[in-house]
């Protein structure tokens, strides 16, 4: 989707107006992809914008870079404060909000160790990821021929820029061929996740979800989406699933930051239909929830000001 630009921008303990965020062409990460990143929300509310699930989000990031081995020159608290003072003085009722941290300028070769580590906050307007239609009646969905990563190639459990290389090559494949979004299988056959998002199939009322082990990222809209579903009686596991456990699913959905709650509407071209009861239960929990409406996730929701 465009990019809507907003005023400032975070880059290593700075605020600079947007379009004077740059970088040096010979940026280690841009040749290499050793960086992390993380996804993050922030909704309009009553109190002003509140950031869904800011501190689970910045300390994923920091998990990722230490996966990596990449030593980031700020705490997690630093971090957490910037990502609420760069929300703030861009004065967005709601936005999406995207920290990097990356190696910079002065070291190139395959060692990354001895490169500088920079760090930037942006954050912008961005509505619906898989657009309002997909929201409200599903999307369909493509088995990919791309696998994800064999876990002792590259460490699935971090959010690592030159990883995502393999889920644009899925996202590709599944919309030019007509589909609106691709879900990725393991070595193994098993399934792991989609091109951003976690995946729930729903089968005689229990949701499953891929676990960990499948290649799956632990995703923090995931963890939110199981806690509400059992909140609300509804048995939710992990468990490992095949392609056709997704052809042959009452209901199924994908979770994540960018894309939130959204019907999967079929699979490889079995369909699975309008959105189920057990779907529509759990996006208007979630949507509410992350609005900061019900008392009993308010915990979930920072204030940036």
């Amino acid at each position: 989707m465009p990019i809507t630009k907003s005023d400032k921008i975070w880059m290593d303990g700075e605020l600079v107006d947007w379009d004077d965020a740059t970088v040096h062409v010979l940026t280690h990460t841009l040749h290499y992809g050793t960086g992390v990143f993380e996804g993050i929300r922030a909704y309009e509310t009553a109190e002003g914008p509140a950031i869904f699930r800011l501190t689970d989000h910045i300390q994923r990031l920091f998990d990722s870079a230490k996966i990596f081995m990449i030593d980031v020159p700020y705490t997690v608290g630093d971090i957490i404060d910037a990502t609420k003072q760069t929300v703030a003085i861009n004065r967005l009722d709601s936005c999406y909000i995207r920290p990097l941290i990356y190696l910079g300028y002065g070291e190139m070769g395959l060692n990354p160790l001895p490169c500088p580590v920079n760090v930037s906050i942006a954050v912008w307007p961005w509505g619906t990821y898989l657009g309002d239609d997909g929201v409200a009646h599903g999307v369909r969905m493509k088995i990919s021929s791309f696998q994800r990563h064999d876990p002792n190639a590259i460490p699935p459990a971090a959010k690592g820029t030159g990883m995502y290389i393999n889920s644009s090559l899925a996202k590709v494949e599944a919309l030019k061929a007509g589909y609106d979004e691709a879900i990725i299988l393991n070595p193994q056959g098993y399934v792991s996740e989609c091109t951003g998002e976690n995946l729930f199939v729903v089968k005689d009322g229990r949701l499953i979800t891929p676990p960990a082990p499948a290649g799956a990222l632990e995703g923090i809209t995931q963890h939110s989406v199981m806690t509400i579903a059992r909140d609300l009686g509804i048995e939710a596991t992990v468990g490992n699933l095949l392609r056709s456990d997704l052809y042959l699913a009452d209901e199924a959905f994908v979770t994540g930051t960018a894309a939130e709650v959204v019907p999967i509407r079929s699979v490889d071209d079995r369909e699975i239909g309008e959105p189920g009861p057990i779907t529509r239960k759990i996006q208007e929990t979630y949507f509410s929830a992350v609005r900061g409406q019900i008392d009993r996730y308010k915990d979930w929701c920072e204030l940036a000001v």
